[in-house]
């Protein structure tokens, strides 16, 4: 069920109806003469109306962004400058709701205010007020509302001299919680209440009722980051905690997680950012519940050296290079022989190629390596050569062809036809190909791929020997033969369905889709280009190119070396990511809580969880956008890699959906690694766009209980489209699905390998958990081009049930499904539920469902 108040709705209409020209047509907005020194500084409000309206966006140079507040006349927005300034002028672009009457104030330490100016009688646009006087912190505090809103302003911009980044800010001695605002999870009485922890005096304290789990937490009244926490424990102290922040008191970062602890008076030093900071006890140390004297918060820079910039280069594993660059083909020749056979090593690339047209080049790419070109079209970058993938390496067999990627490309092919014989992770996006694609190895040895789209390939594509292959919004010549599961959605020329005697199931269009963002050069300026949502797409999405430009300021360049805690003060700014190639290790969960935020890897960057805390949490909140990086699971289990909104989400973003787009996931292979659950997405809408969660088969760290992972995918959220989904030997479900309306299109897996025997996967009565199942409790779903495949390598004897289990009902619908044994190393007893013939022998030949019921 979705909510959504009415004056929610009235004023996003209002909103719409007020964005300037430029901004609607996705075309950078007017700067001023001269930078404001607010421009993309840390910002905080005294509240926001909801999660895609914050502080941030009225000082993120975007003039189709706004914060907004709740419906109160006493509401302000501040700016902290990162130092003292002389101010000249403030100017405020109002959205349609505005201030009548409100004040320009300052502050050295942004506890204490002075008027600047009194504005009355404002009728809102854009109002430009010359001040005089100096500051560090600059706040627009109102004093009444013209229109039944909150305040709302598109942009907030101050200028003057002065404001330069504080370097070497130190740990403060105040304690920023005293007598702030406090809330706990319960309290024994009401004489130790939660803000007797806060009110610096020793002789008062919280204590909770007698259970497992409690917390005490306190408001510091605007974003700040905290260095260091002092707990005086009463004698009921907690033996295990976590010390956390967060941005809006509902997600939480932990910060330190104490095991072991004894009680008493302890500091602890702690690195983060957070309005909010949240004592979570976990296990108690006596009978009775948690008790703190006092909690002191102590804040400062935590050594980040002040608000972070966007922008910058682009760190050292980006090789950018134009036609006139020399030896351009040993380059690629230099990175292909470190990578070809470099499958679960740390090395990362990106080539990105400037517009031009590059003569006799065969750019062979091997693992963790991606070529983009950096022109707004494909046909910007034009390569009269080849962008190869072959499989000399493994003897021939292109099945282990994973992590890399081509994007935004034109290729002339030497030949005439280009070879791209892939796997899973090795997505072809924006292409065009004037001439054939070829996806099998020389040789046409084994592949299991793969994926195109938003590409044009003028002549045939001839997948030859590859098992399966999804194609979506895109154009080709023709299309020749395949083995089990080729699925086309959207795709001119894509052959007829003809799943009935062959391998075929297309669809005319694509019933939701949008392109994945990339990086292009704007003349001399680096851009991300973000896509528009299509619906019932069919063809590619250029040259017209709908959507909207970000410039690279509005980033937060992610280089090696980036500690978890300033990626989420840049997030918590209003930044953008963009994850240059490397490996990132995180000691917090990076929070990802702004509307319309962009996270963008290059060269397939991978961010790996350490001591099982989770690796991103997504808001609840409309168009987020991932794409391109990897997520590795650490040592330590974490119980959900990444999440897409919270538990219990239930917000419309129909409109501007969430979109994960190859984005991968792994357990184990490059050592061990564990997790329960890979990815779940609890939001409404979401798209999923090209992924593959991959619990590991072979490479280090593998084994039934090394690697554990219990749940590739799983979806709680309604309206859910997946469009290109690879889930590989999970050990319970691969796929379980909860939300109503889901639809899948095209879904590759493998059941686990390594299944000790028929005992260890039995539940319910039933042999083997399905590959993809449809919760009992849900009426409506429906999956096209569907194949489950068993090779069960430690015990052959195992015969699975199904690969698929779904509720019989009118509204779950099945299209094109198939169960295949892999040389008879086990079998299947049903493709869906108990219907479908058994596979047997050792001939891999698949049993099919044309639809089901």
């Amino acid at each position: 069920m979705r909510h959504r108040s009415m004056g929610i709705a009235l004023a996003t209409a209002a909103a719409l109806l007020s964005i300037p020209a430029q901004a609607a047509s996705g075309a950078p907005a007017a700067a001023a003469a001269d930078t404001p020194l607010s421009q993309g500084k840390a910002a905080t409000a005294s509240s926001t109306e909801n999660a895609g309206t914050p502080a941030s966006a009225a000082f993120d140079g975007d003039t189709g962004t706004r914060w907004s507040s709740a419906a109160t006349d006493s509401q302000w927005l501040q700016v902290d400058l990162g130092a003292s300034a002389n101010l000249s002028k403030v100017v405020l672009n109002w959205e349609a709701a505005y201030a009548k009457d409100y004040k320009i104030q300052v502050s050295g330490d942004g506890s204490t205010w002075s008027d600047l100016k009194s504005v009355t009688g404002s009728d809102g646009g854009t109002d430009t007020v010359d001040v005089s006087g100096s500051g560090r912190y600059v706040r627009m505090q109102g004093v009444s509302r013209a229109t039944p809103y909150g305040y709302s302003l598109w942009e907030f911009q101050v200028f003057g001299t002065g404001g330069t980044t504080q370097p070497g800010d130190t740990c403060s001695t105040a304690n920023a919680a005293k007598g702030r605002p406090a809330t706990a999870s319960s309290t024994e009485n009401a004489g130790t209440p939660a803000s007797a922890a806060f009110d610096g005096d020793t002789g008062t304290r919280w204590s909770s009722a007698a259970a497992d789990p409690q917390w005490v937490q306190v408001d510091l009244g605007s974003s700040q980051s905290i260095c260091k926490v002092d707990l005086n424990w009463e004698a009921a102290y907690a033996k295990a905690f976590k010390i956390q922040a967060s941005a809006d008191g509902q997600t939480w970062t932990t910060l330190k997680d104490v095991t072991g602890a004894t009680g008493g008076t302890t500091s602890y030093d702690v690195s983060g950012t957070g309005r909010y900071l949240r004592i979570y006890g976990t296990t108690r140390a006596t009978t009775y519940g948690y008790s703190l004297w006092e909690v002191g918060v102590h804040t400062g820079s935590g050594g980040s050296g002040g608000p972070i910039e966007g922008g910058g280069d682009l760190g050292p594993n980006v090789i950018v290079v134009d036609p006139s660059t020399p030896n351009l083909q040993a380059k690629f020749d230099q990175v292909f022989s470190q990578q070809e056979s470099n499958q679960f090593g740390s090395q990362r690339y990106q080539f990105l190629l400037k517009p031009g047209t590059y003569n006799n080049i065969n750019a062979q790419l091997g693992f963790y390596t991606s070529i983009s070109g950096l022109g707004l079209n494909p046909d910007d970058t034009k390569i009269n050569g080849d962008v190869t993938v072959d499989a000399g390496w493994f003897n021939g067999n292109a099945t282990q062809n994973f992590w890399r990627s081509a994007e935004n490309l034109s290729l002339n092919p030497v030949n005439g036809t280009d070879r791209w014989a892939v796997a899973q992770a090795a997505p072809f996006r924006r292409m065009h190909v004037t001439g054939g694609l070829n996806l099998a190895p020389n040789g046409y040895g084994w592949a299991s791929g793969g994926y195109i789209a938003d590409s044009k390939i003028d002549g045939t594509v001839g997948p030859y020997s590859q098992q399966q292959w999804y194609t979506r919004d895109s154009s080709v010549g023709g299309w020749t033969n395949g083995v089990w599961n080729m699925t086309f959605t959207g795709v001119q020329g894509a052959p007829a369905t003809n799943f009935d005697t062959g391998p075929y199931t297309t669809l005319d269009t694509t019933p939701i889709s949008r392109e994945k963002p990339f990086l292009y050069l704007d003349g001399n300026q680096y851009k991300v280009f973000v896509p528009a949502k299509r619906t019932n797409a069919r063809g590619v999405s250029w040259p017209a190119n709908a959507g909207s430009s970000l410039p690279l300021s509005q980033f937060y360049v992610v280089k090696p070396g980036a500690t978890a805690a300033t990626i989420n003060q840049a997030l918590s700014q209003g930044l953008n990511l963009l994850f240059t190639p490397g490996v990132y290790h995180l000691d917090q969960t990076i929070n990802v809580n702004r509307a319309n935020t962009v996270v963008l890897g290059l060269g397939l960057a991978t961010i790996v969880p350490d001591n099982g805390i989770d690796a991103m949490h997504v808001a609840d909140v409309d168009g987020v956008k991932l794409a391109g990086f990897l997520i590795d699971a650490g040592a330590k289990k974490s119980d959900t890699l990444l999440q897409i909104g919270g538990s219990g989400a239930s917000a419309d973003h129909s409109a501007n959906p969430t979109s994960m787009q190859d984005v991968f996931v792994r357990i184990g292979g490059a050592g061990p690694g564990l997790a329960t659950n890979s990815v779940v997405i609890n939001s409404d809408d979401v798209i999923v766009d090209h992924t593959w969660i991959w619990r590991a088969d072979h490479g280090d760290g593998v084994g039934w209980e090394t690697n554990r992972a219990d749940y590739g995918l799983v979806v709680n959220g309604d309206d859910v489209l997946t469009t290109g989904l690879f889930v590989e030997h999970f050990n319970k479900y691969d796929v379980l699905w909860n939300g109503e309306r889901g639809r899948t299109i095209f879904f590759q897996n493998e059941k686990a390998y390594d299944a000790p025997n028929a005992a260890a996967i039995t539940h319910d009565g039933i042999v083997g958990y399905a590959a993809y199942k449809v919760a009992d409790s849900v009426n409506t779903h429906e999956a096209w081009g569907l194949g489950s495949y068993c090779n069960f390598t430690s015990d052959p004897t195992i015969v699975q049930q199904h690969g698929f289990q779904v509720p019989v009902k009118a509204g779950v619908k099945l299209h094109s499904i198939q169960v295949i044994s892999l040389g008879g190393k086990g079998q299947y007893a049903h493709v869906v539920n108990n219907t479908g013939a058994p596979t047997s022998g050792t001939d891999t030949i698949p049993s099919k469902i044309t639809s089901f019921p």
